[in-house]
């Protein structure tokens, strides 16, 4: 697969389309591809996050809002576990390249699909094409690959040996420093981020389920930053709600110990969005929910 891969990245002008308010992970997987496999377009339909923007303006990575795609020879698709999750309205070709390491949905209609949902990140298994490719991985590249390692895998709270591997092989082959790497992704928080959180803890309602404390609340903004604020309130499992015009998102935090103990928060996002027509999946400890309604 991988070999398939690497040979439909070489062909070509590409479009890479990342998720709906794009993380760092989706950012710095499509930043590596396009200098990897030039020529390149990094598309953002529904924008990025706060970190991945202030990431985009340090390193100068052009990000298109809108593009039209049937003017590219290939679509490439990072870090998204469904179509729904891109949050536009636009078609993705049947010889497109899906890039993913969420658990499948079985949602993608792709004729080259490869998805490892044992890497923390999905900026691992980008590494891993561009190595088996040959191509040359430069110090930017690198900077935006640990980036996005870091942000997923919690700056290493939620690290697997793969990825540790990955990052120290990183810094070792472009001479980059821990605190250079972990400055890329450090964002000062915002007065409206702060008033977020401090609302959703307001609003948070929880319940004891056994040896654990399982808390709910809705916010206007920021649901993962509100998740991990309630979790250093106390909280085991934490589901942060929100509404956007018609749209609405649903996120939910896990601690580690939680996920040891059986709790996989993509599969309960995927069974809901089974259940209610909407997109759920995610990872056992970080998940998300996403559809049109109340």
């Amino acid at each position: 697969m991988l070999s398939r891969i690497a040979k439909a990245l070489e062909q070509g002008r590409k479009a890479i389309v990342v998720h709906g308010n794009a993380d760092m992970d989706a950012l710095g997987s499509a930043y590596a591809i396009s200098k990897g496999f030039p020529e390149a377009d990094i598309v953002a339909p529904n924008g990025l996050d706060r970190v991945s923007r202030m990431v985009a303006d340090k390193m100068s990575v052009p990000v298109l809002e809108t593009s039209d795609l049937s003017g590219y020879d290939r679509v490439v698709v990072v870090d998204t576990s469904s179509p729904e999750q891109l949050e536009a309205d636009i078609r993705i070709p049947r010889d497109s390249v899906v890039i993913d390491h969420h658990r499948p949905t079985g949602k993608w209609e792709v004729d080259l699909f490869y998805c490892d949902d044992s890497r923390t990140s999905c900026c691992e298994i980008v590494k891993e094409i561009m190595d088996f490719a040959g191509r040359r991985i430069d110090r930017d590249v690198a900077l935006m690959l640990m980036g996005g390692m870091l942000t997923d895998s919690g700056h290493f709270q939620y690290a697997r040996p793969a990825l540790m591997r990955c990052f120290s092989d990183l810094m070792e082959r472009c001479s980059i420093d821990m605190d250079e790497a972990m400055g890329l992704v450090q964002a000062p928080v915002s007065m409206s981020e702060r008033i977020a959180m401090m609302k959703a803890i307001e609003r948070t309602r929880f319940d004891r389920v056994g040896e654990m404390i399982v808390a709910i609340s809705f916010g206007g903004s920021f649901e993962a930053s509100s998740c991990r604020a309630i979790m250093a309130a106390g909280a085991d499992v934490v589901f942060v709600g929100s509404q956007r015009d018609e749209m609405f998102r649903l996120g939910g935090r896990a601690t580690q110990e939680a996920v040891r103990k059986g709790v996989h928060l993509g599969e309960i996002m995927a069974g809901i969005g089974q259940e209610t027509s909407t997109d759920g999946g995610g990872h056992g400890g970080a998940a998300g929910l996403t559809g049109i309604g109340d």
